[in-house]
């Protein structure tokens, strides 16, 4: 089995991501034998998954929309709870997608985009609004910023990684603001509700928080007309392909989220920093829910099975299943180890920048549990690419 991590540390997790994708595989040379017969059936049911999560963030999006309109409206303690709560909803579907990326699929695109406007982070406040000591700071304090989606969409890392204008975070920030309370304190940021009333600037916070909560519900409709079944959609192309295609797309999304993503880049850099900063939505202390609906996501390819927000599911042939038809003691292995990481992410305590602290070593143990079970989980997914024959190709090493 090649070493995936130094892979990832010689090429980057895109630069390998591109490369896992684009792997000649056990079809290529005209052998399709290497690939059982349920592997299409797989790719098809992924697809129908793809779609259904994606517009189950939509709706929930909506529905926090909503609240947002309510709170702009009519400020009051109230009011920001709801919307509070609406955004924290409308996370768990979104979460649940994440395993979707890492292979050029809609969600990356040719230019990091419609992710980037959806859930870029680390983000640097004080391009959005005021912070603490700098109470002019941000763009909606700037008079002579145009608050449009267009705008907003142009600027989403104008000055760098950091300069986060548009997506999920920016609305955290706008409801939650600069969270400044030790971690021990356990709370999440504490910003008034008269921000949007009367505060400086209080109608260009509105105007921001909407238009940002506009853009987020167009790219998400982009992404659910892309994973369609019909037309010539991405999904539709993909189910047409030779099913080795979608299949090392779909596994190497699982190999990088459970691995250099989520282990590395959201929990161990946090770990390694034990600081709040380092968290992953730091204004509404709801790490620990983007780790647990990470690996959620995780399990739900990996089943064939997503429970949708009506409590519907939507299942059938699964990664697992294609993986038994090859390798049952491996697909057994992989069962366990996908439950034994769910179970870790469960484990932890918000608000993650307590868990992360130096000194509480019960958290950090929790967390270095969840890094080690998904590293784990990541090589067994490895071992499934190299059973399907599934190389890294030479010229990227």
């Amino acid at each position: 089995m090649f070493d995936i991590d130094f892979q990832f540390h010689r090429l980057g997790a895109g630069a390998l991501a591109l490369a896992l994708a684009a792997a000649p595989g056990c079809g290529d040379d005209g052998d399709a034998g290497g690939l059982p017969s349920n592997a299409a059936a797989a790719v098809a049911n992924y697809g129908a998954i793809v779609e259904a999560s994606y517009t189950d963030s939509l709706t929930a999006a909506q529905t926090m929309d909503a609240a947002l309109q309510a709170r702009v409206d009519s400020p009051s303690q109230a009011n920001l709870d709801a919307a509070r709560d609406a955004w924290l909803a409308a996370r768990i579907p979104y979460l649940q997608t994440e395993v979707y990326r890492f292979y050029d699929g809609p969600i990356d695109g040719d230019d990091g985009d419609p992710e980037g406007l959806i859930n870029a982070w680390p983000m640097d406040e004080m391009t959005v609004d005021y912070v603490d000591g700098n109470a002019t700071a941000g763009r909606i304090n700037d008079a002579s910023f145009t608050i449009s989606t267009e705008s907003l969409a142009d600027t989403n890392g104008a000055d760098g990684e950091a300069d986060v204008a548009a997506g999920w975070h920016p609305i955290e920030f706008l409801l939650w603001g600069q969270d400044l309370t030790p971690p021990d304190m356990l709370m999440p940021g504490q910003r008034s509700f008269e921000d949007y009333s009367t505060a400086e600037n209080a109608d260009r916070r509105g105007d921001y928080l909407m238009t940002a909560s506009d853009l987020l519900q167009e790219n998400l409709q982009f992404l659910i007309d892309s994973w369609a079944a019909t037309g010539d959609s991405y999904r539709a192309q993909q189910e047409a392909a030779a099913p080795e295609v979608g299949l090392q797309r779909i596994l190497t999304g699982l190999i990088v989220l459970a691995g250099f993503e989520t282990a590395g880049e959201r929990l161990q850099a946090a770990l390694d920093a034990g600081d709040q900063e380092e968290e992953h939505s730091c204004f509404a202390d709801n790490t620990h829910n983007d780790m647990l609906y990470d690996v959620v996501g995780i399990q739900n390819v990996w089943t064939g099975r997503y429970t949708r927000l009506d409590d519907s599911v939507v299942s059938g042939t699964s990664i697992s299943d294609v993986v038994r038809a090859v390798n049952a003691e491996l697909a057994d292995q992989i069962d366990a180890q996908v439950g034994v990481a769910v179970a870790a992410a469960q484990a932890l305590q918000p608000p993650f920048d307590n868990e992360i602290l130096p000194t509480n070593t019960d958290g950090n143990t929790r967390v270095q549990t969840l890094i080690d079970e998904l590293r784990a989980l990541e090589m067994l997914f490895t071992d499934v690419f190299v059973e399907f024959g599934f190389t890294i190709p030479p010229d990227a090493l």
